[in-house]
């Protein structure tokens, strides 16, 4: 059902994207720390809230893709045109400069509070949510090729966004992975020929 598929992709984006934001919580607790007024609760409940909403947008689809026979009941693609198409629009975003400048915020998390600090934290956490979704989405529908219930695919998507995010790894990582992904797609999209 929908409402299982909704708590099951905000479970997976909570468990994926929590090492991802965690620079950026903690940089928000040594502000408060430092005599900001913070709710960390609040922060969290808006970034939450945005990944909420992938959740609702990524269950619709794959709801969508199973009624369409593309994907099997546990969410991993039959379709090797699906597959490359996803590939290849994951890899093609990696050198996008939306990416490139949704990762310079999440690289930096104290200028972009520093930038934001009067919004309150609602708004801090709606917009660090946001341009964490911005670094991650197209990797996370990969989910839809190696597998939604595929626990070791999740945890290299996972270990990848994390390292991607890193200022002094992140940069060395971000276009040879769009490189490979655009190999896997063309790969991909040569087998089901």
């Amino acid at each position: 059902g929908f409402a299982r598929l909704v708590l099951m992709w905000s479970l997976m984006s909570a468990a994926m994207m929590a090492p991802t934001a965690l620079p950026a919580l903690a940089t928000y607790e040594d502000l408060g720390r430092a005599g900001g007024e913070t709710s960390f609760g609040a922060l969290v409940g808006g970034y939450l809230a945005v990944w909420f909403g992938f959740a609702v947008v990524a269950a619709a689809g794959q709801m969508a893709l199973f009624r369409l026979e593309l994907v099997s009941p546990y969410g991993d693609s039959r379709s090797a045109v699906l597959s490359a198409a996803l590939l290849a629009l994951a890899g093609g975003y990696q050198f996008s400069r939306l990416k490139e400048a949704c990762l310079s915020k999440c690289r930096q998390p104290l200028t972009f509070f520093m930038t934001h600090w009067d919004e309150g934290p609602w708004r801090n956490g709606l917009r660090l949510g946001a341009v964490c979704l911005g670094c991650c989405w197209a990797l996370m529908l990969l989910a839809f090729v190696g597998g939604v219930m595929n626990l070791a695919f999740m945890g290299l998507a996972a270990a990848l966004m994390v390292l991607e995010k890193l200022p002094e790894i992140g940069r060395y990582l971000t276009r040879p992975l769009g490189v490979v992904l655009i190999a896997a797609a063309v790969a991909t999209g040569l087998s089901a020929i």
